[in-house]
Formats: C-alpha cells, sequence, structure tokens
C-alpha cells in the first residue's frame, strides 16, 4: 500500500539522526530481544471458546502462520448461532439489528477493524480485508457492508429467532442493564505467536446486547480491545467495552510489559486502572487477556468468573482468572 512505502521510506530516511550511542543502544537491546526464549506456537482466548482454540491450533500446528490462526480461530464462533455475543446470532441492538464490530493486527502493526456492520457474518474477515486491502483502519455501517459485497462477502439475516424472540421479551420492559458474567456484553478475543515467534491478534462481537443503536464498544478499536506489538506481545480485552475505550487498556498492558511487568502483573495492573477510575462501582465486569514474547500468559478480571482458554503443545486448559473484587 502506498502509504505503508510511504511511512517505511520516512523512518529509513530520519534514521540518521540519531546518535551513535543511542544507536549502539538500540542494537544491545536487539540482541537481548533476539535472545528470549520463545514458546511457540501457542494461541489463548477470552472465556473457554475451546473450538476457536482448536482451530487456531491446528493452523499453527500445520505451520501457519499466527494472523491465518486467528482469523480462523474466531471464525469458529462468529458462525456458531449459540453464541450470542458473537456473529451470527449475536443479540440484536434496541431496535433489533444486529451489528458486529471487530478488528485485526499482524506483527507489522497493519491493523483492520469493522464497527456497527450489518448483514455479514464473518466482520473478523472483513477486518482483514480492510487491512490488506484498503489504505485505511476502520470502516464503519453501510461502507463497511457496502466493502464487505465488494469483496465477494453475502448477505445475510444474522437475527436467529432465538435471539429475536429474547429481543422482544426484553421490548416488554426495555431495562437497559449489564448483567454480570451474562452473555450481553461479551467478546472473543484471541491472541497468538506462531513457529517463527510472531504475534498477531484479533477481537470480535455483537457488542452489548440491546444497545442503543450505532453504539460501539471497545472490541474494533485498536489500543482498547486489542493491542499487537510483535517485540513485546499482545492484549485483548472482554467486558463492559466503555470502561477499557477510557483507559486505552490492551495498548496499557503491552506498554507495562514493554516496561518490564509480566502479562499477569500487567492485567492486574490494567484493571486496577478501571477502577480507580470508578470508585465505589461494582457493576461491571471486565477481563485482560495477555501474552508476552516469550508465550507467558496471563488474565485478570474485576468480579470473578471470568476464564481464558490456552492451546500449546502442553495441552489445552482452560484458566480461571483472579479478580479484583473477590467472593
Amino acid at each position: 500500500m502506498l502509504r505503508r512505502k510511504f511511512l517505511k521510506n520516512s523512518s529509513m530516511g530520519t534514521a540518521g539522526v540519531f546518535s551513535a550511542p543511542l544507536m549502539a543502544s538500540c542494537q544491545e537491546n536487539s540482541e537481548e530481544n533476539s535472545e528470549t526464549e520463545i514458546v511457540k506456537p501457542i494461541v489463548v482466548c477470552t472465556w473457554n471458546f475451546h473450538n476457536a482454540t482448536a482451530k487456531a491450533w491446528e493452523v499453527l500446528n500445520a505451520g501457519g502462520n499466527a494472523l491465518d490462526a486467528i482469523e480462523q480461530g474466531v471464525m469458529i464462533e462468529e458462525a456458531d448461532v449459540e453464541n450470542q455475543t458473537v456473529g451470527m446470532g449475536g443479540r440484536p441492538d434496541r431496535d433489533g439489528n444486529v451489528t458486529l464490530d471487530a478488528c485485526i493486527m499482524d506483527k507489522d502493526s497493519n491493523c483492520g477493524a469493522v464497527l456497527c456492520m450489518q448483514n455479514i457474518a464473518h466482520p473478523i474477515s472483513v477486518a482483514r480485508k480492510v487491512m490488506e486491502d484498503t489504505p485505511h483502519v476502520m470502516l464503519a455501517g453501510k461502507g463497511a457492508e457496502r466493502f464487505a459485497y465488494e469483496k465477494g462477502f453475502k448477505n445475510e439475516n444474522l437475527l436467529t429467532e432465538q435471539s429475536k424472540q429474547e429481543w422482544l421479551e426484553w421490548k416488554k420492559t426495555s431495562k437497559y442493564e449489564t448483567i454480570i458474567n451474562i452473555e450481553n456484553h461479551d467478546t472473543i478475543g484471541m491472541l497468538a505467536i506462531d513457529k517463527n515467534g510472531d504475534i498477531a491478534g484479533g477481537c470480535t462481537t455483537s457488542g452489548m446486547g440491546y444497545k442503543y443503536a450505532g453504539r460501539v464498544g471497545d472490541s474494533p478499536i485498536i489500543g482498547a480491545g486489542l493491542f499487537v506489538d510483535n517485540e513485546i506481545g499482545g492484549a485483548t480485552a472482554t467486558g463492559v467495552g466503555e470502561e477499557v475505550v477510557r483507559t486505552v487498556g490492551s495498548f496499557l498492558i503491552v506498554e507495562l510489559m514493554r516496561q518490564g511487568k509480566t502479562p499477569q502483573e500487567a492485567c492486574e495492573v490494567g484493571v486496577k486502572r478501571i477502577m480507580e477510575k470508578n470508585k465505589g462501582r461494582k457493576d461491571f465486569q471486565i477481563g485482560f487477556l495477555a501474552i508476552n514474547k516469550k508465550g507467558e500468559t496471563g488474565g485478570y478480571c474485576v468480579h470473578p468468573g471470568f476464564t481464558y482458554r490456552v492451546y500449546s503443545e502442553e495441552g489445552h486448559v482452560n484458566n480461571t482468572s483472579d479478580s479484583y473484587i473477590k467472593v
């Protein structure tokens, strides 16, 4: 893409302004990073989406790259009508429309996202097309939907009968609330390291159930719901996205790992930062998941109940996250 070539050339052009001591320091850091022992391949995802991690591991174990593993892994949940937080069958907004959000990020910090998109079952794949086939990062609403059709995606009715009937029942009271750990505001976020040690991540959701039309949470926002730095690691979030956006949560966690914190320590700081901004509040759930370049993982949440699944050569395990608020 022209934009990416420009950025590359610009960075090359400015390289000469660095002093010799600084360049030497960077070289030393690079040598240290090159010696980091990386556990690979490995894939992690928010919640107990075992079919998603199994598919991603299938790609990784066959020698595939992290980006393909992410896309194919989360697509499993996007297609599962029993999962009412993602893709086909997701809970609609208060007007009865299913709108989907997703983003994806690769090892080179390329990223793509779609927001508030209707009638397309696999927003993660459209987000990848935005990343690879346009000079943009985000496409929203009807523009994202039109772009998807241009790329060959088919128009599908995403509102299943189950989600429709639940929405009609909700309309009797129209009570707007987010019940802790109940699937009306959750997400699948996934992070993977492939055989080359490269990291990618993705996040996809139908958003908060019965949300105000046009609402977008953290999931498709790079730096909030997802962030990847191939030198450091990656992080993703789930829960009430408004609170994650306010602290740019996933970016914060990656930067904390850059400063030397483990994934677990970084996730804990991320949640505590949110709670410091919400003193006295206990009416929402947030869960953070992180992985560093060595393949170490960590998760932390506001309320008990958040889990995250890990698949590597050591096995396929669902981990229960520790929480800020205890039982």
